[in-house]
C-alpha cells in the first residue's frame, strides 16, 4: 500500500522541544557512523536548518568466514551500541534528549533469525559469488519478463531473491534486512521497512506489497519476511537491556526512515520541487521546479530520476532500470552504476605496494591528463569482488584494444572518466524510458566532494551539476525522524527546501573540450 505524502506546507521547526535531537545510524559497505541531528527554527522569512554532528565512526567490511564473504555483524552491532552510548553522553552533556533513532544501510543483504530471535549465522555479503548459480534456478520458476513486470527490479545477480535461492533450509526462520535486523535487536520488534523491501525482488512495484505469488513459486516460507513498515512509522522502543547498555531512555523510539541508504539520500536531494498550489505556506505565484536527475555517489553510484509511478515496460527491463520505493510513496527510477569502490580498492592495493599519495594528489595528477583516455564499463560484475583492482582495470582496458599504463594517476583518470560516461548514458536512458526531461543533475554523497568527478560529469552530460550535500543519507534520515516527531512539517518539497538552506552546494557547468 502506498504511503500518502505528508501534508504540504512550509517547513517549520515550530513545536520543536528545546534540546530534542535525533540519532541517525548510517552504515555503508566500508564504514559506519552514529550522528546526532538537530533541527533549528528559521528566522522570519527563512527556512529552518538541519545540522549534523558525528559522534562515533567505525569501519565495516566483508570478511572471509564459513566458506564465503560475510559481514561481521556481531562486531557491527557492537559498534552501533557504542555509537548510541556516545550519542547519549553527548546529548546528556548538553541537556538534550534523543527523541528517536533511525537506521539506514546498504540494500539486499539479510540475516536469518530463528523463533528465539537468534541470528543463525553472520550474514553473507552481496559481494560473495554464491548467488550467481542460483539465477538460472530462479528464472526456471519465474520468467524474467514476468518478474520485471511485477517487481520492476533491475537484474543484479546479488538481488535478495537470488541470494535466498541458495539457502538450504529456511523453515522456522525469518529474513531481516540489515537495518531491520539492527532495529529488531534494539527493540525486539520484527518489521521490514518498505524502501529496502523493494530491493528484494519480492515486492509488487505498483501496490508496494509483498508479491506473495513469487514467494510461493519459489517455495519460500509465507512469513519469511516480517510485515512492512513505512518511513516515519515507529518500529518500537528500546529493550531494557539496550537502554542500560547505551544510557538512553527506555522510551526512546526507533523510527523507520528510508532504511535503504539511497532512499534517505534521495529524500535529501536539494532540488527545487514545486509545492502544490494552495498548500499552506506555498509561495505566491508559480514555482520554477527543476527537472532533475540524481546521482548518489559512493561505493556504488545510483543514478536516476524520481517518479510518481513505476516504469514497467519491456524497454525498461532491457535497459536494466530499477523501480525502488522512495520516501512518501515516490519511485526511485534508477540504475546501479559502478562507484568509487573501484578507486578505493585501487588505493588499498597501491598502499600495500608502498604508494602513499593522498587522494587530493591523485586527483590533481589525474586532472592534468588529457581528455579522451581509455575507459571501462564501470558496472561490469567483473569488478564486484575485491583483490588487485588496478590490474583488473588494466586488463579490462586491454580487452577493448586500448592500453592503460600502471601509473596510479592514469588509472584514477580512467575510473573517473568511465564513471562520468556511465552517468551520462544512464541519465539519457532515464529521460527516454520515463519520458521526462532533465536539465540539472544533483550529485550527493561522498562523490560530491570529488571535484574532478563532478566536472567530468557536467562535461559528459552537458548539464549543470549541483554537488552536495555530502551527508545526504544522514540528512534524509534525520529529517524523516524529525517530521515523524512533529519537529518539521511538509512533504518532500519542503524538506528539500530545508536542505538547501542548511548545506553548502557547488555548481559545475559543462566545459568545452
Amino acid at each position: 500500500m502506498d504511503t500518502a505524502p505528508a501534508p504540504a506546507g512550509a517547513v517549520s521547526a515550530g513545536g520543536l522541544s528545546a534540546g530534542r535531537v535525533f540519532a541517525a545510524v548510517d552504515i555503508g559497505a566500508s564504514s559506519g557512523r552514529v550522528i546526532l541531528g538537530r533541527v533549528a527554527a528559521g528566522s522570519a522569512g527563512s527556512e529552518g536548518k538541519a545540522t549534523l554532528e558525528t559522534v562515533h565512526r567505525f569501519p565495516n567490511g566483508v570478511v572471509e568466514s564459513d566458506g564465503g564473504l560475510r559481514w561481521d555483524f556481531d562486531a557491527l552491532f557492537a559498534e552501533v551500541l557504542a555509537g548510541l552510548a556516545a550519542a547519549a553522553r553527548v546529548a546528556a552533556e548538553r541537556g538534550e534528549t534523543i527523541s528517536s533513532i533511525g537506521i539506514d544501510t546498504w540494500a539486499v543483504d539479510y540475516g536469518l533469525v530463528n523463533a528465539a530471535g537468534e541470528l543463525t549465522a553472520q550474514p553473507f555479503s552481496y559481494r560473495d559469488d554464491r548467488s550467481r548459480a542460483a539465477v538460472a534456478r530462479v528464472h526456471q520458476k519465474l520468467d524474467p519478463a514476468r518478474l520485471y513486470a511485477t517487481t520492476g527490479l533491475q537484474f543484479l545477480q546479488f538481488n535478495t531473491i537470488y541470494q535466498l535461492a541458495t539457502e538450504p533450509d529456511l523453515d522456522g526462520l525469518q529474513a531481516l534486512l540489515i537495518p531491520d535486523l539492527i532495529a529488531f535487536l534494539l527493540t525486539g520488534v520484527r518489521r521490514t521497512e518498505a524502501t529496502n523491501a523493494s530491493t528484494t525482488g519480492l515486492v509488487d512495484a505498483v501496490t508496494g506489497e509483498w508479491a506473495t505469488e513469487f514467494v510461493a513459486a519459489l517455495g519460500l516460507p509465507k512469513k519469511l519476511f516480517p510485515p512492512l513498515i513505512q518511513p516515519g512509522e515507529t518500529v518500537g522502543t528500546l529493550l531494557p537491556g539496550i537502554a542500560v547498555r547505551t544510557g538512553l531512555a527506555r522510551a526512546t523510539k526507533v523510527v523507520a526512515v528510508g532504511s535503504h541508504d539511497t532512499a534517505s539520500a534521495v529524500a535529501a536531494v536539494p532540488a527545487v520541487v514545486a509545492v502544490p498550489a494552495g498548500a499552506t505556506g506555498a509561495a505566491p505565484g508559480p514555482v520554477q521546479a527543476e527537472n532533475f536527475a540524481y546521482i548518489s555517489s559512493g561505493t556504488w553510484s545510483l543514478v536516476g530520476v524520481e517518479l510518481p509511478k513505476p516504469v514497467l515496460t519491456e524497454a525498461s527491463r532491457q535497459a536494466n532500470f530499477t523501480n525502488e520505493r522512495g520516501v512518501d510513496g515516490t519511485i526511485r527510477y534508477l540504475r546501479n552504476v559502478g562507484g568509487l569502490w573501484l578507486l578505493s580498492e585501487c588505493q588499498r592495493t597501491w598502499a600495500q605496494r608502498g604508494y602513499t599519495a593522498t587522494l587530493d594528489e591523485l586527483l590533481t595528477a589525474a586532472a592534468a591528463l588529457p581528455f579522451g583516455g581509455p575507459q571501462i564499463n564501470a558496472d561490469d560484475p567483473y569488478f564486484i569482488a575485491p583483490d588487485n583492482m588496478p590490474e583488473r582495470i588494466r586488463a579490462a582496458v586491454r580487452n577493448t584494444g586500448a592500453v592503460l599504463t600502471d601509473h596510479p594517476a592514469a588509472i584514477t583518470r580512467c575510473i573517473l572518466d568511465s564513471l562520468a560516461a556511465g552517468y551520462a548514458r544512464t541519465i539519457a536512458d532515464a529521460e527516454r524510458l520515463a519520458d521526462v526531461p532533465v536539465d540539472v543533475v544533483h550529485i550527493v554523497g561522498g562523490g560530491s566532494q570529488n571535484r574532478l568527478l563532478c566536472q567530468l560529469t557536467a562535461d559528459a552530460t552537458g548539464k549543470r551539476v549541483i554537488a552536495g550535500p555530502v551527508e545526504a543519507t544522514a540528512v534524509g534520515n534525520v529529517l524523516v525522524q524529525a517530521r515523524a516527531a512533529g519537529a518539521v512539517s511538509g512533504g518532500l518539497a519542503e524538506l528539500r527546501a530545508l536542505v538547501r538552506g542548511s548545506q553548502a552546494l557547488e555548481n559545475y557547468q559543462a566545459a568545452l573540450v
